[in-house]
């Protein structure tokens, strides 16, 4: 759930969407997401002072709450 939430957020931020990538590395007690978007697509995903970054994080936390789980979001260039 938590990486089909990414996905579309990033999807819809993003010029190219065929050029975004969420990984998903399970581990016990978190899970942790990667995203990969297009190179001229960074900046749009973290936003001025990574303010999209953060809300998309505070979504993540949200969304994640009901299963017990900690969500981490890792955005990689």
């Amino acid at each position: 759930m938590e990486k089909d939430l990414v996905e579309y957020i990033a999807k819809t931020l993003v010029d190219d969407p065929a050029g975004v990538v969420v990984n998903v590395i399970e581990g016990e007690k978190s899970t942790i997401l990667e995203l990969k978007v297009a190179d001229g697509d960074i900046g749009k995903v973290i936003g001025k002072h990574g303010r999209i970054a953060k809300a998309v994080r505070t979504l993540l936390s949200a969304a994640s709450t009901k299963a017990g789980k900690r969500v981490v979001l890792e955005i990689l260039d």
